[in-house]
């Protein structure tokens, strides 16, 4: 007797608004396309809690490998979340209250029998920049705080450093400054909100220059190949939609150093699929939420990675 086919979920950002050839997210649909999978599609507006049950308004989904024709949507019904086999969570950052009780709902769609990737209590506990802090050993010397004065400070000390928001993405409000620049002020004042709001200050990390590596993990294992983000001649930034170009390269010994320390921490805590950023020598962020570069180095290295995804997702079915 036949299996039936898996029935997976994903919540993610409208898809008619991605850009194809470089969506993750539409890399994942496709595997599960693949795999003879039913599709069911969900934005946020779509999920509800009623009397405790996790309930959606679905759209069945059919996917392609076209950059001008990459899905076909089609009926609607709506459909108990626990009735699915697995729900991709891939909504892009901000990470904020919105996407908060998006978790909540995902939380009962888990208790109710739903493998959520990744799991909904990961994707609350994991910020992508704060989480650094349970690795200090291996991350640049790091401030959070709410204080200008704090950050002014640290800049003294240092001299060069990285001040960002904790809640961005896209190398967005990426400021480098170096001690003695006269706008050092008001970036503190912006990104914490005059003292009201928690930013990041992290030492500049010289080998940025080189490129801000995005290594792929799952199940806490890497994929064996880093994609590097070197920064454009106009940018500090080593983000793609800031400019920067590409390029896939091998890992480095310390590379997979970082990732044996991260790996079982993200493993345990029941992320199947996460993104870390390395410069350098230092792990600069833990990205659970909406990790994206496995098309790029699909391409590159003529891999299958939301394969090894799906392999990971049936493996716990």
């Amino acid at each position: 007797m036949a299996s039936k086919p898996l029935r997976i979920g994903i919540v993610m950002d409208p898809i008619g608004s991605i850009t194809p050839y470089k969506d993750s997210s539409l890399a994942m649909l496709l595997e599960a396309s693949r795999r003879g999978a039913e599709i069911y599609y969900f934005e946020q507006k779509d999920l509800r809690l009623l009397s405790g049950k996790a309930l959606g308004q679905s759209t069945l989904l059919e996917v392609r490998d076209d950059n001008d024709d990459w899905y076909t949507s089609g009926d609607c019904q709506e459909i108990a979340l626990g009735e699915l086999d697995a729900i991709l969570m891939r909504i892009d950052p901000p990470f904020d209250m919105e996407y908060v009780y998006t978790t909540y709902l995902l939380d009962r769609a888990q208790l109710e029998g739903a493998l959520i990737v990744n799991d909904p209590l990961a994707l609350r506990n994991m910020n992508e920049k704060a989480y650094t802090a349970w690795f200090p050993e291996i991350t640049p010397t790091t401030l959070i705080t709410r204080s200008m004065e704090e950050m002014k400070t640290f800049l003294d000390e240092h001299g060069h450093v990285v001040a960002k928001p904790l809640d961005g993405m896209g190398g967005r409000s990426i400021f480098v400054i170096r001690k003695g620049d006269k706008n050092a002020n008001v970036v503190f004042e912006t990104l914490t909100d005059y003292g009201t709001r928690f930013a990041m200050a992290q030492v500049y990390i010289p080998e940025i220059k080189a490129g801000d590596k995005r290594i792929l993990l799952i199940e806490g294992e890497p994929v064996p190949y880093a994609l590097a983000r070197i920064p454009s001649d106009e940018d500090n930034r080593g983000n793609m939609v800031a400019g920067a170009v590409a390029i896939g390269q091998e890992m480095s010994k310390r590379d997979y150093e970082i990732c044996e320390r991260v790996g079982p921490a993200l493993k345990d805590a029941g992320v199947i699929f996460a993104g870390i950023d390395v410069i350098g020598d230092y792990l600069t962020e833990v990205n659970v939420t909406s990790p994206t570069g496995i098309r790029e180095l699909d391409k590159q290295f003529d891999l299958n990675i939301a394969g090894l995804m799906f392999d990971a997702i049936e493996k716990r079915l």
